[in-house]
């Protein structure tokens, strides 16, 4: 049977995609930074056969396997977050190493485990002759870690790339995920009237305003809706800033950063609409915007977009989730745990903005995401690259 030769091989060979995330991990991708790790995903996609590899003007590395009239992406992020406090890590977080069958370091789950099984399956999609149909594309993006999905907006701009799907490989833990909330980022900012820190009632503290602001956001948290499935909205203050003369005056300006989490149904415009109403409620006058991520990536290149990234789900009884239950059920002999992401991944551009059918399968627990001592089990490698080909051959009719 195809599924269990794909299985067979896909472990044969889980040593060596371990390895590979080794590599990757060893060499540090911090948002915008990416560069060295790109071009070692490029080499190792060459090394497994690949018709053609390319990195386009953003810095993202695009695989292509096939010439097929149809086709569908596999996607992984290569870039990661800081470390955090080094001395939460029992082992340095760029040492990457094998213990105990997990990969452990950082990127090893948050998301170059992705990256790894996909190459993996690119090599066993090719070994086994699986595709006939499908142009594959396995694409190594920059940058989501600073702004989720501004990668795939570039792909799909600027590259003219619109697959008919795309595969996620962020952690899912080998489940199966459909869906995750949106989110988005507010400032808001109030302004004061300046005067001596002696005489403090001359003037109009910004931060006394602000704070009343504040409360009114800590009880519109409590207030947002839920979702049976994608669970309840949020909304947090991950910053506070304010400005003044001096130090020995009142401050005539203050800011806040939200952090507002989108279930279904929640927008831009509905999110902005409950803070102008928090201010209200506060007796504040505010000015409310939605920022617009400006950074330059590793290439020098610029690709604006603001941050807002949509809620999205793909219904349970979608033709594409049918596929992924039956490859998985081929491979595994058991029916898959369908469920959604925490966190936020590409999908809030493919699919929350271009209409471009997600779904999500991928190596390691997304607990393990921006924490110290992140570990992937070597064995999350191997399966999820069998899931992925096992895709590629029901599609082709090959499984």
């Amino acid at each position: 049977m195809a599924a269990t030769r794909i299985l067979e091989r896909a472990r044969e060979l889980e040593q060596e995609t371990a390895e590979f995330l080794c590599e990757m991990i060893r060499i540090p991708s911090y948002s915008g930074q990416e560069r060295g790790v790109i071009e070692r995903i490029a080499a190792r996609m060459r090394d497994a056969g690949l018709d053609e590899v390319r990195i386009d003007g953003l810095g993202n590395v695009i695989g292509r396997l096939g010439s097929g009239p149809r086709m569908v992406a596999f996607d992984a992020h290569i870039d990661t977050v800081e470390t955090g406090d080094l001395s939460a890590w029992k082992t340095p977080p760029f040492d990457a190493r094998i213990e105990g069958g997990q990969v452990i370091g950082r990127g090893s789950v948050d998301q170059e485990g992705g990256m790894a099984s996909m190459v993996t399956a690119a090599r066993l999609i090719r070994e086994m002759d699986l595709n006939r149909d499908f142009t594959i594309l396995f694409t190594g993006t920059v940058m989501e870690e600073d702004c989720d999905g501004l990668c795939w907006d570039y792909l799909i701009r600027e590259e003219g790339i619109r697959p008919e799907l795309v595969v996620i490989t962020e952690p899912t833990n080998l489940n199966l995920y459909r869906g995750h909330r949106g989110r988005m980022e507010i400032k808001v900012r109030t302004r004061g009237l300046s005067c001596h820190g002696s005489a403090p009632e001359r003037g109009i503290n910004a931060i006394y305003r602000m704070a009343r602001v504040a409360l009114e956001i800590e009880r519109l948290h409590g207030e947002l809706r839920d979702d049976p499935f994608l669970g309840k909205g949020s909304v947090t203050i991950s910053e506070f800033r304010s400005s003044s003369p001096s130090l020995c005056a009142v401050a005539d300006g203050a800011e806040i950063h939200l952090d507002r989490r989108l279930t279904a149904g929640e927008t831009r415009e509905s999110a902005i609409g409950e803070v102008l109403e928090a201010a209200r409620r506060a007796g504040v006058e505010v000015e409310v915007e939605v920022p617009v991520y400006r950074q330059a990536s590793w290439t020098g290149r610029v690709h604006e977009m603001d941050k807002y990234f949509p809620t999205w789900v793909i219904p349970e009884d979608s033709p594409w989730v049918g596929d992924a239950r039956t490859a998985f059920a081929a491979v595994f002999g058991r029916p898959p745990v369908v469920d959604k992401w925490t966190f936020s991944t590409n999908g809030v551009t493919i699919m929350g903005v271009h209409g471009i059918p997600c779904i999500g399968f991928g190596p390691g627990n997304e607990v393990m995401a921006h924490a110290p001592n992140e570990a992937c089990p070597t064995e999350h490698l191997s399966a999820a690259a069998a899931f992925y080909a096992a895709l590629v051959a029901h599609w082709n009719g090959r499984l």
